[in-house]
């Protein structure tokens, strides 16, 4: 079964869409593993987001994830990278399907209700940024 991280971001979290977006990947089929309620330090956001460092829009993003609560979860499912951007629609919700999480919840590119990764080596690094082993119930 393959894994994902998302991260709902301080935005959703701050306007009340946490349980939204949980059910929204529940309704799919998608199983929690993982799920923790914390708040980005800037330790934490520069290894999440390490190949950003040093591009002119790391700053804004550092501090935008660190402004607030977010919730980090595991999902796991069959081919559970791909559901789930599928769900989340594009980065930036003007260009989002209709009914896409990021359509539906998110309020620019920049604060985009949510994060998944892109790729199994993504999802492996990612998660373990977030969570130990003892925390996810495989």
């Amino acid at each position: 079964m393959e894994k994902t991280l998302v991260l709902i971001k301080p935005d959703a979290y701050k306007k009340h869409h946490t349980g939204d977006i949980i059910k929204r990947y529940e309704d799919e089929g998608l199983t929690i593993l993982a799920m923790r309620l914390m708040k980005m330090t800037k330790e934490v956001a520069a290894k999440h987001y390490e190949e950003h460092i040093g591009r002119p829009y790391y700053a804004e993003l550092e501090s935008f994830m660190t402004s607030g609560p977010i919730v980090a979860m595991v999902l796991a499912g069959k081919d559970v990278i791909r559901k789930v951007r599928d769900l989340n629609g594009k980065t930036d919700p003007k260009e989002a399907a209709p009914g896409t999480i990021r359509q539906l919840y998110a309020a620019s590119k920049g604060e985009n209700a949510v994060h998944a990764s892109d790729s199994p080596e993504s999802a492996a690094r990612e998660i373990h940024i977030f969570f130990n082993e003892t925390e996810i119930f495989d």
